[in-house]
Order: structure tokens, then sequence, then C-alpha cells
């Protein structure tokens, strides 16, 4: 099956699945495959199955992981028949989004809702090293402490050593950005997102980005690991802040493609919207300003930290406890924790009501900071499902509260409310 470099073409699935297969059996060539969604009317049984070929000490191993909702599980295949079976049982999964990855070419595969594939090829600048097979190799650092913008925002010194001080804020941007990659990998599976190129790149936005660790953060990663045309933007209400990273980037001869907007995280003028939204602890309903602004802009990715969670904390004191639940809001440490839940929950179930798949998880251990959860949105346009739309009503009426990101997408959202 030939398909015309970075061209996307229409054709019969099976036709479509036979070089994906090809593909994935060439244990030379394969960097990874990814395989992700659900075909429409069906579900796989894992939400994400990624294939790729590791050298053990008894040879090379096809190794398979598979994806629940809570954890990843792991199996080697020695090659021979065993790989055969496992790529044909991934290929029959009704997956709605295959990604391949080979040191020549990405190839990406969508199923549409007629059944037919849709496929895109695109050669590589120039063909990658064969990739690292270690089964237990080190987890390989994503940000050198050297770079140059590490020594710019202050995490590391002129030696390019991780400050102590800064210690904690480089694992969590390196942690932030071992996420966001797989994260983008689904979004462009999810065929909501086509490949970045330089005519159209990468358009992200970094919402509430403060003293912009995370959004050069992202530029080089993106820009520089992943090789990606990127734009970035970030957006802040402090004139002090914009001036400062204004200066860095330019220092960085970043600043043709990084820029600083100064302004409120609703508000705030962003020329072209944003396919990928990130929002790094913004304090208690700005999350819920970042969240909404990126569903407006129909963002395919949304990256959100939140923070403190007062709004809901608020809404709970001021009303009776349904039954039997008083006991989880009688002593006020246990009523402020139950208010970061349901607001967190309320936010994924919202997302979910005006067209995202969200997973909501632990993105940095509670050893490095205690505000560490990350609400992961990818936008799939899919309608919601009549049990979330009435979980969400009897969670709401039950407890008696109004999600501030429901008030902000209340247009949005009257139509699926009301279905």
């Amino acid at each position: 099956m030939g398909v015309p470099d970075n061209a996307c073409v229409s054709e019969p699935l099976p036709a479509a699945l036979d070089r994906i297969r090809a593909l994935v059996l060439d244990d030379e060539r394969l960097v990874r495959a990814v395989a992700a969604g659900r075909r429409r009317g069906e579900s796989p049984r894992w939400r994400r199955t990624e294939l790729r070929y590791v050298d053990l000490r008894n040879g090379r191993h096809l190794q398979v992981t598979t994806y629940d909702d809570t954890q990843a599980h792991t199996h080697n295949v020695p090659l021979g028949p065993g790989v055969l079976d496992a790529v044909d049982d991934a290929l029959r999964a009704p997956y709605g989004n295959w990604h391949v990855d080979t040191i020549s070419e990405t190839v990406q595969l969508r199923v549409t809702k007629k059944g037919a594939a849709q496929v895109h090829a695109q050669a590589k600048a120039r063909s990658e090293p064969a990739p690292a097979r270690s089964h237990d190799r080190a987890k390989a650092r994503v940000l050198d402490p050297a770079a140059p913008f590490l020594t710019a925002v202050g995490i590391s010194d002129p030696d390019g050593v991780v400050k102590p001080s800064r210690r904690d804020k480089y694992h969590q941007v390196e942690e932030f950005l071992r996420l966001l990659g797989p994260a983008l990998d689904d979004a462009l599976t999810a065929g909501r997102l086509a490949p970045p190129t330089p005519e159209r790149p990468l358009r992200v936005v970094d919402l509430g980005c403060g003293n912009a660790y995370l959004t050069f953060a992202a530029y080089a990663y993106l820009a520089g690991v992943r090789k990606l045309p990127t734009t970035l933007t970030g957006v802040d209400v402090k004139a002090p802040a914009r001036e400062r990273n204004t200066r860095v980037a330019k220092e960085l001869g970043w600043d043709d493609a990084v820029s600083f907007v100064e302004g409120d995280i609703a508000s705030a003028p962003v020329e072209g919207g944003a396919d990928v939204v990130l929002a790094l602890h913004a304090c208690d309903t700005a999350t819920d300003d970042a969240l909404a602004r990126a569903v407006r802009w129909q963002a395919a990715l949304i990256l959100a930290a939140p923070c403190c969670h007062h709004d809901l904390q608020r809404q709970l004191a001021g009303r009776p406890t349904p039954s039997p639940y008083g006991l989880l809001t009688r002593h006020g440490i246990l009523r402020e924790r139950l208010a970061d839940m349901l607001t967190d929950a309320l936010r994924a179930a919202v997302l979910r009501l005006v067209g995202y798949r969200v997973d909501v998880m632990e993105f940095v251990d509670s050893d490095h900071t205690p505000r560490n959860l990350l609400v992961r949105g990818v936008r799939t346009g899919a309608a919601a499902s009549p049990e979330v739309v009435r979980d969400y009503h009897e969670l709401t009426a039950g407890w008696g509260v109004s999600p501030a990101l429901a008030r902000l997408l209340e247009p949005d959202l009257a139509e699926v409310l009301r279905s």
C-alpha cells in the first residue's frame, strides 16, 4: 500500500492495517507503535497498547504494554510465532487510532465513523539511529540540566548543575514533560490534531505561566527533543513576568517562536488560539478559567495541574451536608480535602460533557510537591454518554454545588445537560 509522503488518504481498513502490521513486525526499524481510542460503537479491552522491541539476555523480544484506567501491564514476547500472534491480537482490537514511529517515517491511522481508514504518512528529514533496545535502561532525563534555558530561568547554575533549592522544580517540570509526550501522541492519534508543519506549527499556550519554567521547558522539549515546528505563548497577569520572560526568550534566540502576553487567563489576547493548553498550578478558579478557554479554543490537548480549591470549599461550608456524609465534613481538614477531590472530579466530568476524553492522575511524587494532580483532556468531539450526564446531575444536586467550570461553560453545557 503506497501513501504519498505528508498526505492523508482514505482507504479500506484491512489494507491500512496490513501496512501497520508490516511496520510493527520490522524489529530493526520500529521505534514504537501506539494504539488508542475506540471505534464507533466498540470498546477495546485496553485503553491503550504500546509495542516496541527490547533486547534481553536471551534475545530480542516484542514488549507489549497495555494500559487500563489505573496501571500498565507489560509482557515480553520472544521473536517467533508469538510475536505474530501478539501483533495480530492488537490489530484485531477495535482501536480507533494507530501511531507508528520507525527510524525513517511516522504513520498515523484513524478509523472513520464509516469504518474506513484515514492514513497520514510523513517521512523523517533524516533516518534516525537504531532505537535503544535496553529493557532495564536507566530513566533518561528529558531535560539536560546544562540546557541554557534552565540557567536562564534560575533552575541550574552557570556550570549546568541544578541548584539544590530548585531540585523539586526541576523534577516537577521533568515529570510534566514525560506526560506531555504520550499525551501529545494521544491527541495526534485521536485525529483532532494534524501533524505540525513549518507552515502550520503546533500552537501551545501556557496560561498563568509565571516565571515560565514550564513554558521554556515545553518549547525545548517539543521543538528541540521532538523536532516539532512549534510556537508557544505564555500568559500572565503580571507585567514584570512578561518583561522578564520576553527578555529571556530573546537572550535564548527563541523570540521568533516564544512570546509572552500580559493579561488575565480568561481574556488576554492570544492570536490564533491553541492546539495545546498548559496550566500549571493556576490558583483556585484560575484553573477553571484556563480549562474554559481551552474548551472555547477547541484545543486538542489540555494539561492542567490544579492548585488550591477554595470555591467549592466555600460552597460546602455554607449548606448542610447530604446524608449520610456528615462525617466527611464534620472536621475542617476533611471538608477541605473532600472539596479538592469534588472540584477536580467535577472538572473532569464537565470536560467529558463537552467532548473530551479525560484522565486525572498523579504527575509527580508527593515528596516533591503536594500539588501533584494532573487533569489531562484529549478532544474527541464525542457526545457525552447518558451515564455521565446522569452522574453529573446527581453529584451536583446531591451536594448542592455549582462548579466554576460549569458556570463558565454554561452555553456549551446547556443542551447536553437537557438531554
